[in-house]
């Protein structure tokens, strides 16, 4: 098993906005998600309750809302930018003297609505680094899905997931590594949500994530052991459940297989080079890239399982260490 190896270093730097090229249309994640903002959340929508006391539960707008004091709080030497918040499953429903008007004689004020997945991401615009040739932003975020809740019962603690990590300014992916992601947040009260963030924030080793990151731009795999490693891809994805945990687990479904496939050939930023050869690190960028069409629910583990995975790849070719997914 060979491995090109170059040199690489993490620049600490600030750098002006006009420099980093950017998708307009882009987000960090898109799937089946809309755009909205906390004005909306608050104002707009309703809070599903437990059905058997009808407690409320946490609505999306305190979970975000404390997150970004908490932000401001724990940073004070930032500006954190507004949260960016996807939400997807709208769930519509009617006021009770509405009932029995035709949907379309309804009027906005007679419309409820709630959303059963949310996530945000909030960026601290002003911690920025060069990885690789590429901007990277520190940001915070994190996910709710009622789906996750049972709101049949009384209430009970509710489940939530954070993050901490970078965001690469070229494309907008996330990039989050395994101590700076918590998917068992359980809280029962919006005020607990500020001890499990510290904690997590606490936990994260920047320095470290960064190196690992710019670790991967310095291993290459050519064309036929690119192609190797998306065939053992398919295969893994077939075997037995107690084959698969014989092995580096991989979560990203065969549609987004076909996108970094895809994207190998024609991605402006992360394609394969002139010898077709591709870096770790553009390997990498391509899953985060094609893990945005997950739903809200699996995107941040599998954000998570693609930087793993891709760093079980760069350990094997460092210490020429067998791996399943690679060949010989």
């Amino acid at each position: 098993m060979q491995a090109t190896v170059v040199n690489s270093n993490v620049n600490n730097q600030i750098i002006d906005e006009t420099e980093v090229i950017q998708k307009a249309s882009s987000s960090f994640i898109e799937a089946n998600t809309i755009k909205v903002n906390l004005k909306h959340l608050k104002e707009d929508c309703i809070i599903p309750v437990f059905s058997k006391d009808n407690e409320s539960t946490i609505s999306h707008f305190q979970f975000i809302n404390k997150a970004f004091e908490v932000v401001k709080d724990l940073f004070p030497d930032f500006n954190p930018k507004e949260p960016e918040i996807r939400v997807s499953h709208e769930i519509k429903g009617r006021v009770p003297s509405a009932i029995g008007k035709p949907a379309k004689e309804l009027l906005e004020a007679e419309k409820t609505v709630y959303y059963e997945r949310c996530a945000f991401l909030i960026e601290l615009h002003q911690a920025k680094e060069v990885v690789n040739g590429n901007a990277l932003t520190l940001s915070v975020g994190g996910v709710r899905s009622y789906s996750q809740e049972n709101l049949y019962s009384k209430k009970s603690v509710e489940k939530f997931k954070i993050f901490i990590g970078y965001q690469n300014k070229v494309c907008t992916n996330l990039c989050i590594a395994t101590d700076g992601f918590s998917n068992e947040v359980r809280i029962s009260s919006i005020n607990e949500l500020q001890t499990d963030m510290c904690n997590l924030f606490s936990n994260y080793d920047r320095i470290k994530h960064l190196g690992m990151m710019e670790r991967m731009s310095r291993y290459f795999l050519d064309e036929e052991q690119f192609a190797h490693l998306i065939g053992k891809i398919r295969i893994y994805q077939h075997l037995e459940k107690s084959d698969q945990r014989l092995k580096q687990p991989f979560l990203l479904n065969d549609g987004q297989v076909n996108s970094v496939v895809r994207d190998y050939f024609n991605c402006p930023n992360f394609s394969r080079d002139t010898n077709k050869n591709i870096s770790l690190w553009s390997l990498y960028n391509l899953f985060t890239e094609a893990n945005k069409s997950s739903y809200i629910d699996n995107n941040l583990e599998r954000n998570v399982n693609a930087y793993e995975f891709i760093n079980s790849i760069a350990y094997s070719l460092q210490n020429e260490q067998p791996n399943w997914f690679l060949p010989l």
